[in-house]
């Protein structure tokens, strides 16, 4: 019995130490792979050598499942991350940083609640960490951003995805009728799956639209750019002649660091790539590789010494200038953060886009755009859901001029896959409209519109024969407007558009003075049986000082008139010194004397009717002459009626070359 029970502990040690051996085994094969960047093979070795350590041995528990977390996180896997990250806290795991990095990847998941506690609690050790107190307020406002999206439109799209991971969509310079993606699709190169993402090599993919603009199949591009490498994230010169790329080197000894290629464009292939040497450093990344607008910069994303932590943007100088040959620059603290920076592009307006981890965002990368303000200040914005998510979004590419394209995004993926989204801004449509017209007459459809904005606009455009207008403005600019025709005097208005996204209307009428009849000064009042002006005239008053200002070389006759009721000498007396109050009061505003002429016509030029005044007043006929015979053969209330037309104040221009020679 004593034999037995020996027998069996010696068995049970010989278990335990072959299972502690295995365990071993399994780590140590685990730490090979990490050091050259093995993340996929290396979280396959942690997670046997993981399962063979006894519970109780808390601490090396803790140990693999930080390096099995860190394998995931490294990447891209944020989902499985989750469990070994909490395995590695649950067992005590001695750096705190564990923590933070469980925080990031349940933000990638979108429990935000978790995220939100763990993260305080890490900052309860770590206080200043940026990354952590950034990843807070993530937590803390994206569920917000959810709830309140952009007026992007973004769906999945059936055309460029295929049934592995594909990502970083590039049209081919300003061609929208080709794209060029990166995929691990069945069809690229080799049979392998990749020791450091578990899927085939990627190589770039050609889609093509026909006439009617729709995608054809997507297929592999033949040539020496792709190969037995991970090949892709692509971009091109504005004219589509010559290709960047990111190569990424298979070896099993060393680390795979990521370099850039370039590759020109022969007719309907790729010439052999040649490897663009942007430094001396052969031990840092670079890859993602971007043009600037004017074909000058090369943008990319690296781990050069110098940087700000993590993968930054930098730029190197590709353009004609001798004297900026070789020119490798870090785009700075104002774009780069103790994160990391990557896949840089540029909008529509030349904007700076690009993904990051170390600002404020929805969870893992989210994209944002960026607009230099001087040479150390950019203004950077995330561009929010739904083209940002709780998942990694990079890789956005826009179609020349507008606010649509393709990006990238693993979200909703639970094995960390990639697809190719579309999105799409729906244009932001302000519009002008109005009418141009006579002054108590009729449309103007020869009249002719001058418009100027604080945005550049110097333009000009005519209008319907109705009369009637409308034309495109711009969000948030200052515009002003002037209205002119042949024959009368020009008018003027002005416009501030909102900055408001959506659909907005505007109006702006002008009434253009004839230069060559009458014009009737509307609501002008003065004093019962007197010259003096009521307050209430100024309004009026104060536009025709407007109209005189910008038609400087008119000189205009202020006309008053009275009825036919009173004394000739009273009525005459009284319309001349009423013309007179007129005048002193638009050189009391600044308009020159000598451009004024006061005129008092008593009851002698009664009025005649227009066409115009005959739809208010259809008891009158055109051609009506406000009489005191005509007014005396119409009733009561009708001449009192005609008494009111009567009594008037016109101006009519005299001339419209004063001080035009001088």
């Amino acid at each position: 019995m004593q034999k037995t029970i020996c027998n069996i502990l010696i068995f049970v040690l010989c278990v335990l130490f072959t299972t502690a051996c295995s365990s071993d085994k399994a780590i140590k094969k685990g730490d090979r792979y990490v050091a050259v960047m093995e993340y996929y093979e290396a979280a396959k070795e942690y997670k046997k050598g993981y399962r063979k350590i006894p519970a109780k041995d808390r601490a090396k528990r803790a140990e693999v499942a930080w390096k099995l977390g860190e394998c995931y996180r490294k990447s891209y896997n944020s989902v499985p991350a989750v469990g070994a990250y909490q395995n590695a806290v649950r067992y005590g795991y001695p750096d705190s940083t564990a923590l933070r990095h469980l925080a990031d990847a349940q933000l990638v998941k979108g429990d935000y609640k978790a995220a939100q506690k763990n993260y305080e609690a890490y900052l309860e050790k770590a206080p200043n960490d940026r990354l952590a107190i950034i990843g807070l307020e993530s937590a803390k406002q994206s569920a917000e951003w959810k709830k309140y999206p952009t007026r992007y439109i973004v769906k999945k799209s059936k055309e460029l995805n295929g049934q592995r991971s594909d990502y970083c969509p590039a049209y081919v310079g300003e061609d929208t009728t080709m794209i060029i993606t990166t995929s691990t699709r069945k069809e690229a190169t080799g049979d392998e799956l990749s020791s450091i993402t578990g899927q085939k090599s990627a190589d770039m993919f050609l889609t093509k639209r026909d006439e009617k603009g729709k995608w054809q199949k997507t297929e592999k591009i033949e040539s020496d750019i792709n190969g037995e490498f991970e090949d892709g994230a692509c971009s091109f010169t504005p004219d589509g002649r010559v290709m960047y790329f990111t190569r990424c080197a298979i070896d099993d000894q060393y680390p795979r660091y990521a370099t850039i290629f370039k590759s020109n464009r022969s007719d309907a292939s790729w010439t052999k790539p040649e490897q663009v040497v942007i430094s001396s450093d052969t031990l840092s990344a670079y890859a993602h590789p971007a043009v600037s607008p004017n074909g000058d910069w090369l943008y990319f994303t690296s781990n050069l010494t110098g940087g700000y932590g993590g993968l930054d943007i930098w730029r190197l100088y590709i353009g004609q200038s001798k004297a900026m040959e070789g020119v490798l620059e870090n785009l700075g603290e104002g774009i780069n953060t103790e994160g990391d920076e990557q896949f840089p592009t540029f909008g529509p307006q030349g904007e700076l886009f690009f993904s990051s981890n170390g600002y404020p965002g929805m969870g893992g990368l989210d994209i944002y755009s960026a607009t230099q303000v001087n040479d150390t200040v950019w203004e950077v914005k995330n561009i929010g859901a739904p083209v940002n998510s709780n998942g990694d979004d990079f890789g956005i590419t826009f179609a020349p001029g507008l606010y649509r394209g393709y990006f990238s995004s693993n979200r909703g993926d639970a094995r960390g896959w990639d697809h190719i989204y579309s999105f799409m801004l729906p244009e932001t449509v302000h519009t002008l409209r109005g009418w141009i017209y006579e002054k108590d007459g009729y449309e103007l459809p020869n009249a002719v519109i001058y418009m100027i904005g604080n945005d550049g606009t110097n333009t000009s455009f005519g209008v319907m024969n109705d009369g009637s207008y409308s034309v495109r403005v711009n969000p948030g600019v200052e515009y002003v407007l002037l209205g002119t025709c042949k024959g009368y005097l020009n008018a003027m208005q002005e416009l501030k558009t909102t900055l408001d996204e959506g659909e907005h209307s505007y109006q702006r009428d002008f009434e253009l003075p004839s230069a060559a009849r009458p014009v009737l000064i509307d609501n002008i009042f003065y004093e019962y049986n007197k010259a003096t002006l009521t307050a209430s005239s100024s309004a009026a008053l104060d536009e025709l000082v407007a109209m005189l200002e910008l038609n400087p070389n008119v000189t205009i006759e202020l006309g008053a008139h009275c009825d036919n009721r009173g004394g000739d000498n009273y009525n005459q007396k009284l319309s001349q010194a009423r013309a007179e109050s007129v005048m002193t009061y638009l050189v009391g505003k600044g308009i020159e004397k000598e451009r004024l002429t006061a005129v008092g016509y008593g009851e002698n030029t009664p009025k005649t009717v227009t066409k115009k005044m005959t739809e208010q007043y259809t008891f009158l006929k055109e051609g009506d002459i406000l009489t005191e015979e005509f007014i005396k053969g119409l009733d009561k209330d009708e001449q009192e009626l005609c008494h009111q037309l009567n009594r008037r104040t016109e101006f009519q221009v005299l001339r419209t070359t004063y001080k035009l020679y001088e």
